[in-house]
């Protein structure tokens, strides 16, 4: 053997001892909760949590207004926060950037994917969804169904609500009955009949 390839050998194995040798940075000990620490002042490991804060995971993600779903497991039949033309003008507006491009601007499940071959999700003028709760289409948005992906991580839970709203509206939009418009409307469009 040559005295390079030895002295590069004996390089590799220094280099190699030296990898294995276990710095103690790259092993430090993890404290457990309550467990001294001279780290900190107070001499706790455990640190306070920041005000106003709430823990990944630690949110009522079962309650009503989270996920749709009463405490008995039905859907909820109404939403638990008063419905006002700004919350419908904000469904309208989330409606229109996170769903008709499936659903279309409609409801009826024509959107542009749909129109370049995606598979189209149900029409929300359907018997079927027209008589869901307003808690299915919050627990679809924010779960998934089918197709559908989840969108919590994308539409607050406060805008979910407002499209649920929304979508309401739209299906009222394409059965209404005379009967279901308030009768002072009515007059009103019969005085503004040319």
């Amino acid at each position: 053997m040559t005295p390079r390839v030895l002295n590069l050998a004996l390089l590799a194995l220094i280099g190699v001892a030296a990898c294995g040798c276990g710095q103690p940075m790259g092993h430090s000990g993890a404290y457990k909760p309550l467990d001294p620490s001279p780290a900190f002042a107070d001499g706790a490991s455990s640190r306070p949590r920041v005000p106003n804060t709430v823990e990944r995971g630690s949110a009522n993600h079962d309650s009503v207004y989270f996920t749709g779903v009463q405490p008995d497991g039905k859907l909820a039949t109404k939403p638990p926060m008063p419905i006002t033309a700004e919350t419908l003008q904000r469904g309208q507006e989330r409606f229109e950037i996170h769903c008709a491009m499936c659903h279309g601007r409609d409801g009826y499940g024509h959107g542009v994917v749909v129109q370049r071959g995606f598979s189209p999700p149900p029409s929300y003028h359907s018997a079927a969804l027209r008589n869901a709760p307003i808690g299915h289409f919050v627990f679809v948005m924010t779960y998934g169904k089918g197709a559908m992906y989840p969108a919590a991580s994308r539409v607050s839970v406060e805008d979910r609500w407002a499209i649920a709203a929304y979508i309401r509206v739209l299906q009222l939009s394409q059965h209404a009955e005379r009967d279901d418009v308030p009768p002072d409307f009515q007059t009103r469009l019969e005085d503004s009949a040319p």
